[in-house]
């Protein structure tokens, strides 16, 4: 057994695949916690502070993407990991889900070692991205990957992951444009299935928290961090 250090929060209102999910990944080496409603899913965070939530979309007293965007509220939380479990492959779902900063999605029924396989995969690529951590300063903007954090100015900013990710890298490539796709595969990776708006919903985020200066959209084309005006 491979023993890891993170931690796995896994909220699902059907006690079998909490059963399941909880016996595989502890067999795998991960710290799990279970949370049978979005409610207390949210209470067992705050406290538990996971690296990864395996979150389903339909629960009673309150869904998953709720469940979400109340986690990422929490700037402890800023970082984690959260993969969307669900029975349900409309489109909506999947919109919601990326829209409040989903990193993957996954249908039911879950085939376990598939689950962790994907898992390991995403805290390997995690772990890959911080030992190529450094800072990238513009202007009065620094975006510091060693600690996932950015200032503007005096103002310390909170990004979720996903959005710390764009903004990383677009900065890190100033004055080239880069298409929808190039960025979904380069944030979110050819293995998850996202759609294009998800990247226009990140950025309109991105620039909420920013100002508008720093990432300009190039119509028809993509978008490109333009350092020339700071």
């Amino acid at each position: 057994m491979a023993k890891h250090n993170q931690k796995i929060l896994v909220v699902d209102d059907e006690v079998d695949i909490l059963e399941l999910l909880k016996y595989n990944l502890s067999k795998e080496g991960y710290d799990v916690k279970t949370a049978s409603d979005g409610i207390k899913g949210v209470e067992i965070a705050k406290s538990f502070i996971p690296d990864l939530i395996l979150l389903d979309i339909m629960m009673p007293k309150q869904d998953g993407v709720e469940t979400c965007r109340q986690i990422r509220e929490q700037p402890e939380m800023a970082n984690t990991f959260v993969i969307f479990l669900t029975a349900r492959s409309e489109e909506y779902s999947e919109v919601a889900a990326f829209d409040m900063g989903a990193d993957d999605y996954i249908t039911k029924p879950i085939k376990p070692r598939a689950l962790i396989s994907r898992i390991n995969a995403l805290f390997r690529r995690d772990s890959k991205k911080k030992k190529e951590s450094s800072t990238i300063t513009v202007g009065e903007l620094i975006v510091d990957r060693t600690s996932y954090t950015v200032k503007n100015g005096e103002e310390k900013i909170s990004l979720p992951k996903k959005e710390f990710e764009l903004l990383y890298f677009l900065a890190q490539n100033p004055g080239k444009v880069f298409s929808r796709d190039e960025l979904l595969q380069n944030i979110w990776g050819t293995d998850v299935y996202v759609l294009a708006r998800t990247v226009d919903v990140h950025i309109r985020k991105v620039r909420e928290k920013i100002g508008n200066d720093y990432i300009t959209t190039v119509k028809g084309v993509g978008y490109k961090f333009d350092s020339s005006s700071n």
